[in-house]
């Protein structure tokens, strides 16, 4: 398990680490590196049913802690629903798709799902404000990014998923989540990729704005 060092463990180095006089470079092995894990994670459907370590599994979600959040809010719980929890999710799934579309989709989305080697729900605390609220959710976001990035690194994929299900007040009764007190920021599948897709993006040009 990762031991969080705590500031009392760094010392006075926490604060006063000292500056170099000029900025590092850029141009390094270690940031190039750092980019292809960037540039490389993609979201996978398909999954091999190797079992991911549960240690790594800890380790990720402790890395995703460290997410930037406004006034240290820590907004997020981690919950790792067990086989149980996992059968209850997929029974709801099953009944919710068959009310909205047909028996047989259901049958074959529960199959889907039942695919999913590991599970990962992540929930954020409900705020008075609507801007606490923005700000809270873009953290979560940013932890999920951490946990996801994270797994990436070691070889293993992931999926946020966000639908109806995540928003049924009997999924919160499933998972032991009040609903006036947090909400579901996603549900994510993770697992080693039996497919890894292809993917691409827009040049930088079309997204960047630069003013004087």
């Amino acid at each position: 398990m990762t031991h969080r060092r705590t500031v009392s463990e760094y010392g006075n180095d926490f604060y006063t680490r000292p500056m170099k006089n000029k900025a590092p470079s850029f141009e390094t092995q270690e940031l190039r590196e750092f980019g292809e894990v960037l540039r490389g994670r993609r979201t996978v459907n398909l999954y091999l049913q190797t079992p991911v370590p549960e240690e790594l599994v800890r380790d990720a979600i402790e890395v995703a802690t460290w997410a930037p959040n406004h006034h240290l809010t820590e907004p997020w719980r981690f919950i790792l629903p067990g086989e149980q929890t996992v059968d209850k999710i997929l029974d709801l799934c099953q009944r919710i798709v068959s009310r909205k579309k047909s028996t047989d989709l259901a049958l074959h989305k529960r199959e889907s799902w039942s695919q999913k080697p590991g599970w990962l729900i992540v929930t954020c605390r409900r705020s008075d404000g609507e801007l606490r609220q923005q700000e809270d959710y873009a953290a979560c976001s940013a932890a999920v990014q951490n946990f996801m990035l994270y797994l990436w690194k070691a070889g293993v994929g992931s999926k946020w998923t966000t639908g109806d299900i995540t928003r049924d007040s009997r999924f919160f009764d499933i998972i032991g989540v009040d609903q006036s007190e947090s909400f579901v920021v996603g549900l994510i599948w993770y697992g080693y990729p039996k497919l890894t897709p292809a993917q691409s993006r827009k040049e930088l040009s079309e997204v960047l704005t630069r003013l004087p």
